[in-house]
């Protein structure tokens, strides 16, 4: 029996400690929003935090998550009581019109999280070295102004 510890809830499954990560997520837990991109951890659609470092799920097997901390996008927004309530990011996102085919913002948005929490102020090239995310549709320039917005970098922010 494999435990992880998933959004601050232990999660259980029996699975080879060979499974990534993200399987386990998607296919065990039925936490559906970190999703596959290349399988080879270039593309980023899979990015997790493991103790609330930048980590791309389809590489990382579960036995290697040991007592590591997992949070998956579903966490990323809430309040103290667990409800419902978007985080700055997410609103940002809103507000800029950053998807467009929406694949891979799950992972975008973890990595902007990420980043936000080590340097609440980044420059464009904090935000060029943490956001190596691939988004097929092109839609940086508008991560970029999503990502100064939420630290309330930008006019009309709510941070």
């Amino acid at each position: 029996m494999t435990v992880i510890n998933v959004n601050g809830r232990r999660l259980a499954a029996e699975m080879d400690g060979d499974t990534p990560l993200l399987w386990a997520l998607r296919e065990q837990f039925g936490l559906t929003g970190t999703k596959f991109g290349c399988g080879a951890g270039l593309c980023g659609a899979c990015t997790v935090h493991l103790d609330g470092k930048v980590a791309r799920s389809c590489v990382v097997p579960v036995s290697a998550i040991g007592k590591s901390k997992v949070r998956t996008i579903e966490a990323l927004g809430g309040n103290a009581r667990g409800a419902p309530q978007a985080h700055a990011l997410q609103q940002a996102w809103i507000e800029e019109q950053v998807p467009q085919c929406g694949y891979c913002q799950s992972g975008m948005l973890m990595a902007a999280a990420a980043l936000l929490a080590a340097k609440p102020k980044p420059s464009d090239a904090d935000i060029d070295q943490a956001m190596s995310n691939l988004c097929r549709c092109g839609t940086y320039n508008r991560v970029r102004r999503a990502i100064k917005r939420a630290a309330g970098m930008e006019p009309g922010s709510a941070a």
